[in-house]
């Protein structure tokens, strides 16, 4: 069953790396250092570190003035793969 997760925050930090808040309280830093290698024209913007800055939560997930964002639930399932999430604390 997929828990229905959304973003609450997001703030953009060094090397493109992501602080991400979700709903469910847990939060970690998203590497999306992977733009860089990217050919994808949506994400060419973001390869320029002062346009990554610009992130922002819209309806629930991460995105960007350029009309990219991020599903959310992969992101969040993205993260806890690698390790990336912390629980609330207490």
């Amino acid at each position: 069953m997929i828990e229905l997760i959304k973003v609450a925050h997001v703030e953009a930090r060094p090397g493109h790396m992501l602080h991400v808040v979700f709903t469910n309280g847990e939060e970690g830093e998203a590497d999306f250092s992977w733009i860089l290698e990217s050919d994808w024209p949506v994400v060419e913007p973001l390869k320029n570190p002062e346009f990554f800055d610009k992130a922002f939560v819209s309806f629930g997930v991460p995105a960007w003035p350029n009309g990219f964002d991020v599903d959310a639930i992969k992101l969040h399932g993205d993260m806890r793969e690698q390790g990336r999430l912390r629980k609330p604390a207490a």
